[in-house]
């Protein structure tokens, strides 16, 4: 093999430059790869914990909302008269003789019912004697309610009356519908009221926790008992307690968190309280109503919630997408048979799922974050994850996608990047060949490309054909000629950009003078209108989003300002933060400057209008407008703005202050020119910062973007 200091200048250069291109072109495949996957990991780490962030407000909101509900149904008069007549009415019947119908109605129901649903979930048999009601009143109720009630189990409510005659009955007539109509229209599970006693002397849903005693009784152990315990025990006014799910016996087992509050008769604790929470209404947030791909979450995307207790608050999306595979999948990862067919049975997977990962650990301290994990079903999951904020509940919203489908498109690019590399390794031993050939030309060719680049000609190659010094000689013309080139077109390029640059930062005139070399420039202008924005909401927002967000969002609204203002004449002085100042007849004199920028002005709040209804905002603006003298100038010397001062800017300024969101707010100088065009209402005089009182008038010629509230009269 010839060594290396053999070969030609040819070889030497195709070797050279296969080298180069070689492991440059691996480098930027690799960079291209590491930097495509980070980049799709952080956006769809950012794409969950908007999901997750959107569905731990919306399940914050609807428990304070029922926590608040609960309080001020305690405090309701109907409320109150109902527990003080419902509980009188049982205790009157508990001495009622009860129907000899009633025992072996109850032990038939109980042992069709409950007793043989709770033996398909439950460990053991159920012992009938330790459920059937022991009070005459609970026997009577039970059986004239749930027993001798002719309406199926699940629609036992719907009996407003039993045929019995007694007071009770005629209490339950009159109340009954209303508090079954608030459980329909609120979705709420049952509805109880308890004496202080323990006994629940009403439900709306008549399950067999109805007039049975939460102390003493068969559910004296349930969640339920405990939370009325603690609201008797606590005796506070406004206060209102949520008990976790746990599997509640009248419910054949099913999950089951209740709210509580205190009814107080005056300054007595009359009874309590209580909501059973309905599973659905969580399971339609936390899945959108089943519409996980519209959320965002793909085709294994799914957001849930988990407890203290490493078990689901939520249905998981599998269980209702595909059960079987569910199932399956459990299996694998040797979950008991046992687990997966009381999943199967209750048809949820909420207090059956356990779900004690690396993410869930972190949310029950108390942090919030993404991380890539192994999720429930042990396969490989992009997490995001944080602590809810629901007093009472220690619970954990997690926000899933696999990362196969994550990365599906990551992979897909890595394959493109393969293939790319290859055509580009291939294209480059091509092109190498091929200059390696022409730039051993002839030496002849460089006296004529010489002369061609002393006349100007800048975009000569010389190509030398010869293997000897010359072709060093050659390669080196070719390198100054492309130096000077690269070097000219720079120049170039930064006139250029020097120029654009004052053009985007100054006006016009002002760029032009600058260019001439002027430095201490100011003048007077007379006859200008001066418009002066503030957006509204946007802090708000922002704080919701990332600095990158918030930036781009900005970005894009002032551009479309930018826009509206070159078709008005109006030119932009400055932003500050979300403000924006603009001036008609700066550079141009116009006589209709005050036209000019109020249809500007309008044009902005159709903009906003716009942009809020694209992208769901809430965003607004402030609009001042005043015209009248001021001064313009050059203020700095190492970094210099162009900026406008006097009375008309400090007038304007005033007006935008005292806007209310969505309006226009003009002084009396624009109205008096305008009144014939535009249709104002008159304001009042404003307090000017020490400058007097300002005449100040609101535009009412267009609709607003945002219902805008009323200025105040002085």
């Amino acid at each position: 093999m010839r060594s290396l200091n053999q070969l030609s200048i040819k070889s030497k250069l195709i070797i050279m430059l296969l080298a180069v291109s070689g492991l440059s072109t691996l480098i930027t495949a690799y960079l291209g790869y590491r930097s495509g996957q980070m980049n799709l990991t952080e956006r769809v780490f950012n794409q969950l914990t908007s999901v997750r962030a959107s569905k731990a407000h919306q399940i914050e909101s609807y428990f304070q909302t029922i926590r608040y509900h609960a309080q001020t149904m305690g405090e309701n008069p109907a409320i109150v008269s109902a527990m003080a007549e419902f509980d009188a009415a049982v205790e009157d019947l508990q001495t009622a003789t009860v129907p000899p119908a009633a025992n072996p109605a109850l032990t038939t129901y109980y042992q069709q019912e409950l007793l043989t649903r709770l033996a398909k979930v439950e460990e053991g048999t159920p012992i009938l004697q330790s459920y059937l009601p022991q009070t005459a009143a609970g026997r009577y109720l039970q059986y004239y309610y749930i027993a001798a009630n002719p309406n199926p189990v699940g629609e036992k409510h719907q009996l407003d009356r039993a045929a019995d005659g007694s007071q009770y009955s005629a209490i339950h007539a009159r109340y009954h519908p209303i508090f079954r109509n608030i459980i329909e229209k609120f979705g709420y599970y049952d509805m109880f009221l308890i004496d202080t006693e323990g006994n629940i002397v009403y439900t709306v849903f008549k399950e067999t926790d109805y007039v049975s005693n939460l102390q003493t009784g068969p559910y004296k152990d349930s969640n339920l008992a405990r939370l009325v315990a603690k609201v008797q025990t606590a005796k506070e006014r406004d206060y209102a307690w949520i008990e976790d799910f746990e599997p509640y016996t009248p419910s054949y087992g099913a999950p089951a968190a209740f709210i509580a509050a205190p009814i107080f008769d005056g300054s007595t604790l009359i009874g309590v309280l209580a909501f059973q929470l309905p599973v659905n209404d969580i399971n339609a947030v936390m899945t959108g109503n089943q519409s996980w791909e519209s959320d965002g979450l793909g085709e294994t995307g799914e957001t849930y919630l988990v407890g203290n207790d490493f078990l689901m608050r939520s249905v998981s999306r599998f269980l209702v997408q595909d059960p079987e595979g569910y199932a399956a999948s459990l299996r694998a990862i040797g979950v008991k048979d046992a687990d997966i067919t009381r999943i199967e049975q209750y048809g949820t997977s909420i207090l059956q799922q356990r779900v004690q990962t690396q993410a869930v650990e972190a949310g029950l301290r108390g942090q919030e974050g993404t991380q890539i994990i192994n999720d429930y079903r042990g396969i490989p999951v992009l997490s995001s994850y944080e602590p809810l904020e629901i007093e009472g509940l220690n619970w954990v919203i997690l926000s899933e996608i696999d990362l196969t489908e994550a990365y599906a498109p990551i992979y897909s690019f890595k394959r493109q990047i393969l293939v790319s590399a290859t055509l580009l390794l291939l294209v480059v031993t091509l092109l190498a060949m091929g200059l390696a050939h022409l730039f051993v030309r002839p030496i002849q060719n460089l006296i004529a490309s010489a002369r061609k680049v002393a006349a100007g000609e800048l975009d000569t190659i010389s190509v030398l054909e010869t293997e000897d010094e010359f072709g060093e000689l050659g390669s080196s013309f070719n390198a100054m000629v492309r130096s000077l080139r690269t070097q000219t077109n720079l120049v170039e390029q930064k006139n250029q950009e020097n120029e654009q640059l004052l053009l985007s930062v100054f006006p016009a005139s002002i760029a032009k003078r600058l260019q001439r070399g002027e430095k201490n420039i100011a003048e007077d202008l007379s006859n200008v209108a001066v418009l002066f924005a503030d957006l509204t909401g946007f802090a708000k927002l922002s704080a919701s989003l990332s600095a990158y967000e918030s930036v781009a969002i900005l970005n894009d609204l002032i551009s479309a300002f930018d826009e509206a203002a070159e078709r008005y004449g109006m030119e932009k002085i400055k932003t500050i933060g979300d403000s924006y100042l603009a001036v008609c007849g700066l550079s141009i004199p116009y006589l209709d400057h005050d036209k000019r920028a109020i249809d500007f002005a309008l044009d902005i709040l159709g903009i906003i209008r716009r942009f809020n209804l694209e992208r769901g905002f809430h965003l607004n603006v402030q609009i001042g407008i005043n015209s009248g003298d001021l001064v313009a100038g050059i203020v700095g010397r190492n970094k210099v703005i162009y900026d406008v001062w006097g009375d008309t800017i400090n007038l304007v300024s005033t007006l935008k202050e005292h806007c209310p969101p969505g309006g226009i707010l003009v002084s009396d100088a624009v109205h008096q020119r305008l009144y014939d065009l535009y249709q104002f209402e008159a304001v009042g005089n404003l307090d000017a910062n020490g400058s007097g009182k300002l005449s100040a008038w609101r535009l009412k010629s267009t609709r607003l973007p945002v219902d805008a509230e009323e200025i105040p009269r002085p």
